[in-house]
């Protein structure tokens, strides 16, 4: 016994029944457990008897040996929730043999359970009023998670991290049940930043009367980005690629170069965007505020839309179209005349998937067109033959603006596209970014209350906060619009342009407390929102990447409306949307927040070079190859070429009817020869399509 205590660090005494027990720590680790039981005599307590445990079994000691322990030790501690009797015991029977013992504060789960566990301000945990040690406040809140079902690493470590952060383990147990507690669902601030520019005022632009009594009717200064824009070139022709974040006024760059260049009969302006919801925004836009100075026409995928009465007229100064729409009319042999102007808005697109490597195409047919004299290309496409190098015209000095809040690598891109780098970094306004932890179930109650809360505050500018709701899917949009309480509306590519207009109005008189949506106002339709709820963090079945997810959550907080944003994610813990997606919503999320963001590049597999290479054979003839080489992506021409005679896509390097009919209707291989067997074998259309989107589901 006395040669296991030679050293002894603390000897602890936690008060149980009418007994001790009695706890020995040596370097940190507990190298005695027992029980001390006390009698009273004439000379006040003493020790009656020591049990010493032994695994299962206790062995009987002398109670001197207690004695010969507390004197050994280094220092006495007493639990504090020992009673005022039991201290009085301890002290005076420690007093009989000169030693004293000091009251600390102690996990009384763990003095409960005969362990010497010190507990500071600075380290103790409420639970229930009481105050536990770290460990054990971890091992209440892994028994709530447990209760609430599978919690994966990621979100325990979030929690944890919260428990040790807030010491109030019921504040974090509430979180599981959807509790909007600020100061626990805030993950961070993004700060506002302001750079110091000099403004350029409207005055000084010496641009087309038109234009310029415009922009003075505006506006005296051009924002910061404007400014700089302004300063390297952009009214003078240069190309340019500006990254900014959302709502610093990178559209009203282009507006200025296009619309000066068309009005000084430099050519028109084409301006593209990823989407039709975007497309249709921006054309309403331009002629509401270009109509009366230029036409204004549409250009969406290819049907025949109708904007205002009119089908689309390639012959208008402006033309607004989706990425889709443009290319197409390339594709068949429209002429669009002389382009002076070309602004490419959500150019970071280049890095998506499929939709990545038909923007990279279109900008190498764009410029192809626009350097061989345009109408001659038309002409020679329309007319089956291959194409060529006509002679340049006014067209070879079209001017390239490419817009972009999102890019990792943008000095690389904007080499990559032979492009000035416009880089503005300035936030007009701070944005808290919150998490908060819900079953699916729950999320559509805390969206509710969320709304309901922005839309009824005020800014110090006197607009009420509205919301933005990201959803994975167009029927959740419906479902989630249905149960909030506050007016709100659906709004995806679903919808017509009239109801999609029509939300678009109401959200802007501050008609709507909320709009719920998919990606279709991902890429920048203008809804001045306050606040953004991410309902799920997926977009269909793929999660979202952190350019996407920069994205969504820029669309939070305008400098003209509202003096902060705000951002919430609504996760659920180990929840997935699809059997192949590996990481759970829980892990998606904080790789998102913690996140770089990722540099725009394109690689091709060998579905995409073929289908790029027969639209460039299409478009460019025996110019294809060059068409290939200055896409972004590296391209294998000779293996897709291959490819292309081997599905007689192509003859020679003429495009068969077939290869035309597949390049006209954006079809990769596989979805060309889906469609092709199901018409051999002539089978009902909705079966083929069908069979179509499964497999594009599969994939």
């Amino acid at each position: 016994m006395s040669q296991q205590v030679t050293q002894v660090d603390t000897l602890f005494l936690h008060e149980d029944g009418e007994d001790f027990q009695v706890v020995v720590q040596r370097d940190g680790e507990r190298v005695l457990d027992g029980r001390l039981e006390v009698k009273e005599t004439e000379a006040g307590p003493r020790p009656a008897r020591l049990r010493i445990k032994r695994g299962s079994q206790e062995d009987l000691r002398s109670p001197d040996q207690f004695v010969e322990l507390a004197r050994r030790a280094g220092r006495i501690r007493v639990s504090e929730q020992t009673s005022a009797r039991g201290r009085r015991v301890v002290r005076e029977l420690l007093d009989a043999y000169q030693l004293e013992a000091k009251v600390v504060r102690t996990c009384r789960f763990c003095a409960s359970a005969g362990k010497y566990s010190p507990i500071t301000s600075e380290t103790a945990i409420d639970a229930d009023g009481e105050d536990i040690c770290p460990s054990c406040a971890i091992t209440e809140l892994e028994r709530e998670l447990a209760y609430h079902g599978d919690v994966t690493g990621t979100a325990r470590d979030r929690l944890e991290e919260l428990l040790l952060d807030v010491q109030d383990l019921e504040r974090i147990v509430n979180l599981l049940s959807g509790e909007l507690d600020p100061e626990l669902t805030k993950f961070d601030e993004i700060s506002a930043t302001v750079e110091d520019i000099d403004l350029v005022p409207t005055d000084s632009l010496s641009l087309h009367p038109g234009m310029q009594q415009k922009l003075e009717g505006q506006f005296d200064e051009l924002l910061p980005v404007q400014s700089l824009a302004v300063e390297n070139g952009v009214t003078d022709g240069q190309d340019q690629l500006v990254v900014s974040a959302t709502a610093t006024g990178k559209t009203l760059i282009g507006e200025m170069a296009g619309i000066d260049r068309v009005l000084n009969g430099k050519g028109k302006m084409l301006f593209l965007v990823p989407l039709v919801a975007l497309a249709n925004q921006k054309y309403q836009d331009f002629q509401a505020e270009y109509g009366d100075i230029a036409d204004v026409s549409l250009r969406v995928g290819s049907s025949r839309i109708r904007g205002d009465g009119g089908g689309f007229d390639p012959s208008a100064d402006i033309i607004v179209g989706t990425y889709e729409g443009i290319d197409h009319a390339l594709r068949v042999g429209h002429d669009l005349g002389d382009i002076g102007t070309v602004v490419i808005d959500e150019v970071h697109t280049l890095g998506e998937g499929e939709r990545g490597h038909r923007l990279d195409g279109l900008i190498s047919r764009l410029k192809y067109y626009c350097e061989s004299g345009g109408k001659t290309a038309a002409r020679s496409n329309r007319s089956g033959g291959r194409g060529g190098s006509a002679s340049s015209s006014q067209s070879g000095d079209t001017q390239w603006i490419y817009l972009s809040a999102t890019v990792g690598n943008p000095g690389s891109l904007a080499d990559s596209l032979s492009a000035k780098l416009i880089e503005f970094e300035e936030r007009p306004v701070p944005i808290e970014r919150h998490v908060t932890f819900a079953d699916d179930y729950e999320k559509v109650d805390i969206e509710n209350k969320l709304a309901k809360r922005a839309f009824d505050t005020k800014s110090s500018k006197g607009y009420r906060g509205q919301t933005i709701i990201f959803t994975n899917s167009r029927r959740r949009c419906h479902e989630i619009s249905r149960r909030l309480e506050y007016s709100s509306a659906p709004y995806h590519a679903g919808l017509d342009n009239k109801r999609r207009g029509e939300v678009e109005s109401l959200f802007a008189d501050q008609e709507l407390a909320a709009v719920v949506t998919t990606a279709a106002l991902a890429a920048g339709v203008d809804f001045p929102a306050s606040q953004v709820i991410f309902d799920s963090l997926a977009m269909g079945i793929e999660w979202l990447t952190v350019q996407e997810f920069s994205q969504m959550l820029g669309r939070a907080g305008r400098p003209d409306y509202h003096d902060k944003g705000t951002v919430y994610l609504l996760v659920e813990p180990d929840g997935v949307y699809h059997n192949s997606q590996e990481m759970t919503e829980d892990e998606v999320a904080f790789k998102l927040l913690k996140g770089e963001m990722e540099p725009v590049t394109n690689r091709y597999d060998e579905s995409a070079a073929v289908e790029e290479t027969l639209a460039n054979i299409v478009v460019g003839g025996s110019a294809a190859k060059r068409l290939n080489d200055r896409m972004l992506g590296e391209v294998p021409t000779k293996h897709a070429i291959g490819k292309l005679l081997e599905y007689e896509f192509i003859d020679g390097l003429e495009p068969t009817p077939l290869g035309r009919a597949v390049t006209r209707h954006f079809l990769s291989p596989d979805r060309a020869f889906l469609l092709l067997d199901g018409i051999r074998k002539g089978r009902d259309p909705f079966d083929i399509v069908a069979e179509v989107e499964f497999a594009d589901e599969e994939l």
